[in-house]
């Protein structure tokens, strides 16, 4: 058997990946384009990826290609119909990350809603050596209990958030984006209703026809000018002008991302243009990334290889 890693660098060098080795040839790519992967391809019977496109284009001379392992939850890049024409089957992972997303969404919320940044330059620029007194609070903070935190998307992670947020003292509503999802423990709203309510609003949803673009210019206009947003969902969910006139003109708070509708970021990002830390923070897609994710999607991986060959 020979496995092929189409951009292995996204998986990082610190995960233990000699399992692998024990099924069979296993060749490592940094990354690769389309056209790179064409070549790479030709003579693997299994392939593992993350953003790499997988068409006709980067896959059509792979003869042998039997699996194709996607090192995430978002299958966007599969050409899911070309593959079903081959007789080649997919796996993704879902569920690998769901603490470490959570975990995630609290840091940036505590670093926007404490105003962290500013304390930390205030000790590191020594403002506070020999300061007049024993306490600064010159930018205030609020507490998190007693405030309603809306969540966009309430499967497992943003279940999650929810049950973190309500141990927290918060009172937690969503809104479904598919409009099937009924959780009995959280109050389901309408979309308009969660914005309007909401005085901390997360996003944990997929990226569908429902959620492109749904946080738009209309939809921060409804929130309250107090308020932060956290997008860990999907990019082009939230319309990235939108945002930036959003925060410019003070129609709400604060925002915390980490995901962007480009990754990396582009130049002509509008958010790149907005230096205020206690406005905005954005990650570079690391709320997945955390040592324990990695590892336990890398060995789901390896199982649902062994699985597939029956080793």
């Amino acid at each position: 058997m020979k496995i092929v890693f189409l951009d292995a660098k996204s998986i990082g060098e610190d995960i233990d990946l000699s399992g692998y080795d024990k099924l069979g040839e296993v060749v490592k790519y940094p990354y690769s384009t389309p056209e790179e992967a064409g070549e790479r391809t030709k003579d693997a019977d299994v392939i593992i990826l993350n953003k790499v496109e997988i068409n006709e284009k980067s896959i059509g001379e792979a003869k042998n290609l039997k699996l194709v392992c996607v090192t995430a939850t978002g299958t966007n890049n599969l050409d899911k119909d070309y593959l079903a024409e081959r007789g080649i089957e997919w796996r993704n992972v879902a569920g690998y990350s769901t603490e470490t997303v959570a975990q995630h969404t609290f840091a940036l919320l505590f670093y926007l809603m404490e105003k962290l940044r500013y304390y930390d330059d205030y000790v590191k620029n020594e403002n506070y050596v020999n300061d007049s007194m024993f306490t600064h609070f010159d930018h205030k903070f609020h507490e998190l209990s007693g405030k309603t935190w809306g969540i966009i998307g309430l499967g497992n992670i943003g279940r999650r958030v929810a049950d973190i947020a309500k141990c927290f003292g918060c009172n937690v509503i969503y809104y479904s984006t598919s409009g099937k999802n009924d959780q009995k423990d959280y109050k389901r709203v309408e979309f308009d209703e969660l914005l309007a309510a909401s005085d901390i609003v997360s996003v944990h949803a997929p990226l569908t026809d429902d959620t492109l673009g749904l946080m738009n210019r209309e939809a921060f206009s409804k929130m309250k000018n107090s308020a932060i947003f956290l997008n860990l969902g999907r990019g082009p969910i939230v319309e990235e002008a939108d945002l930036a006139k959003a925060l410019d003109e003070g129609e709400l708070a604060a925002a915390g991302l980490d995901v962007l509708t480009k990754e990396p970021m582009s130049e002509d990002n509008p958010l790149r243009r907005i230096k205020d830390s206690e406005r905005l923070i954005i990650t570079p897609h690391i709320a997945w990334a955390s040592i324990e994710a990695r590892t336990r999607l890398m060995d789901i991986i390896l199982g649902q290889i062994k699985e597939f060959f029956n080793i």
